[in-house]
């Protein structure tokens, strides 16, 4: 195993005081709905930042060939982190799926990686569990000092377990409710500045909601699916002991999916979805020393979540920045072989996210293939450049709940 060596200084910055830069003055423009370097009169990201980001990962090869999208999709195991309700309207009985992300492969290191296991069992028509767990590796690392000295080495991880209930409602609407156990482990055990290091517990809920239709488009048979999920609301956590919790990667997504059925052995998927950190927008502050902090906001997690929405200094045209867009499209042939691409697009100042995915799939009987790219359309370096993930499934009854 190859060891990945960084400062411990840049673990404990997250742990312990968050993200700092130096700026000679900053101020803010209405005109431009930003923070600028009075400097360089240039505008300062204002990223919103959560604790625990893995959770916000795209576990699966097929949702990430599709631009991170598959919140209205048609069910599959990782309908999981998607949208749980759509379980209930599997067309079939028993799925599980396993899928392996490299992480900064494009850099040599080979123990930096997200493994994702899932499954569903529907029990009847109208009813289905799904469960899942989703294991990040952060490789084997050096812990230093601010003198460069070795403080011990460690194998940082984080992983979560959930468990989800969903149930039809009616022949065209499903809801289901997701409860999850997540566990942390940066650096347990080190100390900085006399405060010692812990690991992260958390407890956690999504709710999800998806509703399907048959139309008729162009004569053509053709079905509507829109989703919505509240995901990952739950206790803040922290890795000090401090009052001073860091809130989850709350988040509301909304998505669409348009399915055509042009004969027998050929359909095609448009895919929309659009995603929101429910999360109060950073507010900035500079101390004697020139640095800027973000100031911390005091209120619960769904204090949190309600005042996401209006709480931004630009108004509403900040706030239209703080969402993510994910479209994509998914051409089968036979149900058998299938050739997705999409595009992930996120504001400049809102984390600079954006990047062409393309994947396939192949399903053989009762097993299933897919696989991701991601291509980098800016300058920022995305984790994933030039590395393909993986997904294997297993279906093990077809068709049983085939309306």
């Amino acid at each position: 195993m190859k060891k990945n060596t960084f400062a411990f200084i840049i673990i404990t910055m997250f742990l312990l005081t968050g993200i700092s830069k130096t700026y000679g003055q900053f101020s803010y423009d209405p005109s431009r709905h930003c923070y600028i370097d009075e400097s360089t009169d240039e505008c300062i990201p204002n990223t919103i930042l959560s604790a625990l980001p893995f959770l916000r990962i795209v576990p699966d090869a097929r949702g990430a060939a599709l631009g991170d999208a598959g919140i209205a999709i048609s069910a599959d195991p990782s309908a999981m982190h998607f949208n749980a309700a759509k379980l209930a309207m599997s067309e079939k009985e028993f799925e599980v799926s396993t899928t392996y992300t490299p992480w900064l492969k494009n850099l040599g290191l080979n123990d930096i990686y997200l493994a994702y296991l899932t499954g569903y069992n529907k029990f009847d028509k109208i009813q289905a569990i799904g469960y899942s767990i989703r294991y990040f590796s952060l490789g084997e690392l050096e812990y230093r000092n601010n003198s460069g000295d070795i403080t011990g080495t460690g194998n940082p991880s984080e992983f979560e377990i959930a468990l989800s209930y969903s149930r039809k409602l009616s022949n065209k609407f499903a809801a289901g409710l997701t409860g999850k156990f997540i566990y942390s482990n940066l650096a347990a055990g080190q100390n900085v500045d006399g405060v010692a290091i812990e690991t992260a517990k958390s407890f956690a809920v999504d709710i999800s909601l998806f509703y399907k239709t048959k139309v008729n488009l162009g004569g053509y048979k053709t079905k509507f699916n829109t989703g919505l999920t509240i995901s990952n609301i739950g206790s803040p956590i922290t890795y000090t002991g401090s009052k001073d919790k860091d809130f989850l990667p709350q988040n509301l997504g909304i998505g669409t999916s348009l399915d055509m059925q042009f004969d027998d052995y050929n359909s095609i998927s448009f895919i929309l979805d659009f995603n929101k950190l429910l999360l109060p927008t950073p507010v900035l502050e500079i101390d004697s020393s020139g640095q800027y902090h973000y100031k911390k906001f005091d209120g619960s997690p769904i204090d949190a979540a309600l005042a996401s929405f209006t709480d931004a200094e630009g108004g509403f045209t900040e706030e239209i920045r703080e969402i993510s867009t994910s479209v994509g499209i998914e051409y089968w042939y036979d149900k058998q072989f299938a050739i997705r691409a999409g595009y992930f697009y996120e504001h400049p100042l809102k984390g600079d996210r954006q990047f062409l995915t393309l994947g396939l799939g192949l399903n053989y009987n009762v097993y299933g293939m897919s696989l991701s790219y991601l291509v980098p359309t800016n300058n920022t370096r995305n984790p994933l450049d030039g590395t393909l993930r993986f997904s294997f499934t297993m279906d093990f009854t077809k068709d049983k709940f085939k309306e």
